[in-house]
C-alpha cells in the first residue's frame, strides 16, 4: 500500500552489463572444468615432450653417422608440429578441440612406437621417422592453450591461458623423472623410455573424454568470412605477437636442445642433465599461476618485453662459465623468459582477432611460430657440435646466437608501444 500522493516505487530491470556478467559467471564455470582436463592433459600427456627433449639428442648421437645431426631427432619433432599445425587447426574448427586432441595422442602414441623400434634397429631413419609423427602430438598440445580460451570471458581468459600452461609443472616432474627410471632399464639404451612415452599418451587420451568444449557452427553463407591470412598478419597487433611468441619459443628451443649435450660433453652425467632440464621445465610453467593475474594487471605488452629481458639474462649467465650452477641458473631464466613472451603473446594474439577467425589465424600462428622453432633446433645441434673444438665453445655459440632475434622481437613491440592508440 502506497501513501496518497505517491506512486508506486518502480522495479529496476536488470541492466545489460549486469546480465552480461551473469551470462559470463555462468561460461566460466563450463571453462573451468575444460581448465582442470586440459591441466591435467598438460601434466600426464605433456611429460613426453620433456622426455623426448632430455634423450632425443643424447640417443641421435649415438644413432647419427655425424654428430653434427645429433639433434636431428628433436628438429623433426618440431618440424613434424609446424607441418601438423595448419591441418589440425582446421579439423579443429570442423569437428571441435576433442577430435584434434585425441588425433595428437594417438600421434604420440605411434610416434613413440616407432622411434622405440628404431632403437631396436639402430636405425637413424626409422628413429627421425618416429620423430616426425611425435611432432603431430606437440602441435595438437600446443592448442591447449587455446582451447581454455575458447569457452572463456573476456576477464577469465588471460588466467585460464595460465593455468593451463600451469600444468606443465607436474611434466616438468613426471617427465625427466621417468628418463631417470627408464633410459636405462632395458639392454637398448633409451627404449624403455619411448615405451613408456607409448604408455603416457594411451592413458592420458582418456581425459578427453570429458572435455566440453561445443563444435564450432558451420558458418552460415551470409556470415563474415573474416580477414584473409595476409590481412590479418598485415594487423600490427597480430604481427607483434607473431614475432614475440616465435622468437620467445624458437629461442627456448635453441638453448634446450643443446642443454643435455653441454652438460654432458663438460663432463656432468645424464642425471645431472635431466635435473637441470627438470629446473627448466618447471620455471617455464610455476609462473603460470600468476602470469595471467600480472597481464591483467600491468597489460600485456610489459609482460611480454619483461619475457624478452629475462631471455637475454639467460643467455648471459650461460656466457660466463660451464659450472653446474651456471647451467641451472641460465636454464631456470631460459623458462622464466618463455613463459612470459609466450603466454603474453598468446594472450595478445587470442584478443586480435574475432572467433570465425579462430581457425585460420591459429594454424598460421603455430605454423609461423613452429617454423622459426624447426630452424632454431636444426641449428643448435651445428651451433653445439660443429662450431669449434668442444663443448663449451659448442655452448657459447649456442647463446650468443640468441641476441639477433631478441633485438628483433623487442624491436617489435617498443614499435608497438609507441604507434598511436587509435592505430
Amino acid at each position: 500500500m502506497t501513501n496518497p500522493g505517491t506512486s508506486p516505487t518502480p522495479i529496476e530491470s536488470p541492466s545489460p552489463l549486469a546480465g552480461r556478467m551473469r551470462a559470463e559467471r555462468a561460461d566460466d564455470q563450463r571453462a573451468r572444468r575444460n581448465v582442470i582436463v586440459l591441466v591435467a592433459a598438460q601434466a600426464i600427456l605433456g611429460a613426453q615432450m620433456a622426455m623426448m627433449f632430455v634423450v632425443g639428442g643424447l640417443a641421435g648421437q649415438t644413432l647419427a653417422s655425424n654428430i653434427c645431426f645429433a639433434t636431428l631427432p628433436i628438429s623433426l619433432i618440431v618440424l613434424g608440429s609446424m607441418l601438423a599445425a595448419t591441418p589440425l587447426s582446421s579439423i579443429m574448427q570442423k569437428w571441435g578441440r576433442k577430435a584434434g586432441f585425441f588425433i595428437g595422442a594417438g600421434a604420440g602414441a605411434l610416434g613413440g612406437a616407432i622411434g622405440a623400434y628404431g632403437l631396436y634397429l639402430a636405425s637413424f631413419p626409422i628413429f627421425l621417422l618416429g620423430s616426425l609423427i611425435s611432432g603431430i602430438y606437440m602441435s595438437a598440445q600446443a592448442f591447449y592453450r587455446f582451447a581454455a580460451a575458447d569457452t572463456a570471458s573476456d576477464d577469465f581468459r588471460p588466467k585460464a591461458i595460465s593455468y593451463v600452461m600451469a600444468g606443465g609443472l607436474a611434466s616438468a616432474v613426471i617427465g625427466p623423472q621417468l628418463v631417470k627410471v627408464t633410459s636405462q632399464a632395458m639392454v637398448i639404451p633409451f627404449m624403455g623410455t619411448y615405451l613408456a612415452i607409448v604408455a603416457l599418451n594411451i592413458v592420458g587420451s582418456l581425459l578427453f573424454l570429458f572435455l566440453d568444449i561445443p563444435k564450432p557452427k558451420a558458418p552460415a553463407p551470409d556470415s563474415p568470412r573474416g580477414r584473409t591470412r595476409l590481412e590479418l598478419l598485415k594487423t600490427p597487433r597480430i604481427a607483434v605477437a607473431v614475432i614475440c611468441a616465435a622468437v620467445s619459443y624458437a629461442l627456448m628451443n635453441l638453448v634446450m636442445t643443446s642443454t643435455p649435450l653441454a652438460v654432458v660433453g663438460c663432463g656432468f652425467t645424464e642425471g645431472n642433465a635431466a635435473d637441470i632440464v627438470t629446473g627448466h621445465v618447471l620455471a617455464m610453467f610455476a609462473p603460470s599461476f600468476f602470469t595471467g593475474h600480472l597481464i591483467a594487471r600491468f597489460g600485456v605488452e610489459k609482460i611480454v618485453g619483461a619475457g624478452l629481458v629475462i631471455l637475454s639474462a639467460a643467455g648471459l649467465v650461460a656466457l660466463q662459465g660451464v659450472d653446474l650452477s651456471n647451467f641451472f641458473i641460465a636454464l631456470i631464466l631460459l623458462g622464466l623468459g618463455w613463459n612470459f613472451g609466450f603466454i603474453g603473446a598468446t594472450t595478445m594474439l587470442a584478443a586480435a582477432h574475432a572467433p570465425h577467425e579462430r581457425g585460420r589465424m591459429q594454424g598460421l600462428n603455430d605454423l609461423l611460430v613452429f617454423g622459426c622453432v624447426t630452424l632454431a633446433s636444426l641449428s643448435s645441434g651445428g651451433l653445439m657440435n660443429c662450431s669449434g673444438g668442444d663443448a663449451q665453445t659448442g655452448w657459447m655459440s649456442v647463446n650468443l646466437a640468441m641476441t639477433p632475434f631478441l633485438v628483433l622481437a623487442g624491436g617489435a613491440l617498443i614499435w608497438l608501444l609507441l604507434r598511436p592508440k587509435e592505430a
